[in-house]
């Protein structure tokens, strides 16, 4: 029996996570590591702009405004940055837009220290700056991130993408567990320079993943970046339902019931607890996506990708709802939220941290399938613009939903936006899976965009 023949059957009996992607491509391996170390970092620095801006004005309308602004620059780069990635060395594109990256994170440290000196004069520094660079921030991220996904076919074998999906999930919910947390205890006990000094050291790991991967030019010929290969790109999508498809249901998941621009305000004014609310919440969805991608075992013998996305995706919405009613419900008691340990509603904080586990690990699966969808199905020179519109997809819907978010909490409340999102997402799905029957019968063995 050959090594093909036997990979069904491994599959059939793994629970755990597969680790063959890291033995198989050492490059991979060194680009997971690193990039799950500085994603920590990152998602530290997530969490404080957006404790720090609702510090300094006290509104979550302001804390939506960090995504909100950053939208349109970011559908910009997405779209740029997908055409760079095509045309030019993935490695060295990489390298430049990790560096800007790096550079904004001391910006915001240089920010903080201002706001420092600020309060020791009475006063607070003005909020504006750190909507600039969060957005400057969210451009390099857009680029790198379009990147680090186009190149992944290009250093694993097509057999293997799945799993090394599943994997880039665990870098994910290592660091959106570990880095929000940090930062709760590091901003209540430390403050906020100190919270984006660490981003900044541990960058230094993923810069290392970044600089050992061997040159990765376009394949073919030449191609010159401009509104032809952008044309090239859009009529490309425009024949592949599948993948059209597979960026609709998530920009509706990710616009309707995004919590996390609320945490600073459930933190301070309902559940109790601050900034420690905020970490332990934010932490336990990124459990849910760590979870889910260390049993990951059996998403190499799903191959019926599109129901698997839909029915994920449909439970995202349902957990949603979960977290909107029980903010409902404590809203109507007699909780006096303090902060501190002691000024929080246990009870309460355990049923949002389960719905947002719930929320996590749901994510996670549609990701996964998804990513694989994104890499499976599409040739490799058009990869970085596919990967570019996805990446706009995942990180500006986020924005989108912060905006949703900021305004109807700010209209109605806090747990308004969650709950009704949910619902949305639930209906939403149900008709576009029976409208869309090729997306529902999408088969992995058989990969069309």
């Amino acid at each position: 029996m050959t090594d093909s023949e036997d990979e069904p059957r491994k599959g059939a009996r793994r629970h755990l996570v597969d680790l063959a992607p890291l033995k198989e491509s050492p490059a991979f391996a060194r680009l997971f590591l690193g990039g799950a170390v500085s994603l920590i970092g990152a998602q530290m620095s997530v969490l404080a702009v957006g404790l720090q801006i609702y510090d300094i004005t006290g509104s979550t309308f302001m804390v939506g405004l960090v995504g909100g602004v950053s939208l349109v620059p970011m559908i910009i780069a997405g779209l740029w940055g997908g055409m760079l990635a095509d045309a030019l060395d993935r490695r060295r594109l990489l390298i430049v837009a990790s560096l800007v990256s790096w550079a904004s994170t001391l910006a915001l440290l240089a920010l903080a220290l201002w706001d420092l000196a600020e309060l020791s004069h009475g006063g607070r520094a003005q909020a504006w700056p750190f909507l600039v660079v969060t957005t400057v921030n969210s451009v390099a991220a857009t680029i790198g991130s379009a990147t680090r996904s186009a190149l992944v076919g290009r250093i694993m074998p097509p057999h293997l993408v799945s799993r090394a999906s599943a994997l880039n999930g665990i870098a994910i919910g290592v660091g959106v567990t570990i880095g929000p947390a940090l930062a709760g205890v590091l901003v209540a006990s430390a403050g906020f320079a100190w919270t984006y000094a660490a981003d900044a050291l541990l960058f230094t790991a993923g810069f290392l993943g970044i600089w050992t991967l061997p040159s990765l030019p376009r394949l073919g010929e030449r191609a010159e970046v401009g509104w032809a290969m952008l044309r090239e790109g859009a009529h490309f999508l425009r024949h592949a339902p599948n993948l059209r498809m597979s960026f609709i249901v998530d920009i509706i998941a990710m616009t309707f019931a995004r919590p996390y621009v609320l945490m600073p305000a459930i933190g301070a004014t309902v559940v109790g607890g601050g900034s420690l609310s905020v970490g332990m919440l934010t932490a336990a969805g990124a459990i849910g996506t760590m979870l889910t991608s260390v049993f990951s075992g059996p998403v190499a013998r799903v191959h019926r990708h599109g129901l698997a996305i839909t029915r994920a995706i449909t439970a995202f919405g349902a957990f949603a709802v979960l977290f909107g009613a029980a903010i409902l419900v404590l809203s109507l008691g007699d909780h006096q939220a303090a902060a501190g340990w002691s000024g929080i509603h246990w009870g309460a904080l355990a049923v949002l941290a389960f719905a947002m586990l719930g929320m996590g690990a749901s994510d996670e699966v549609s990701a996964i399938f998804r990513s694989t969808m994104m890499i499976q199905a599409a040739p490799d020179e058009m990869r970085g613009r596919m990967q570019g519109v996805f990446v706009v997809v995942v990180t500006g819907g986020p924005r989108v939903g912060d905006m949703y978010a900021g305004i109807l909490a700010t209209a109605v409340a806090l747990w308004f936006p969650p709950l009704l999102g949910g619902l949305v997402i639930i209906a939403l799905i149900a008709v576009l899976t029976r409208v869309g029957s090729s997306f529902r019968e999408y088969d992995a063995r058989h990969p069309t965009p």
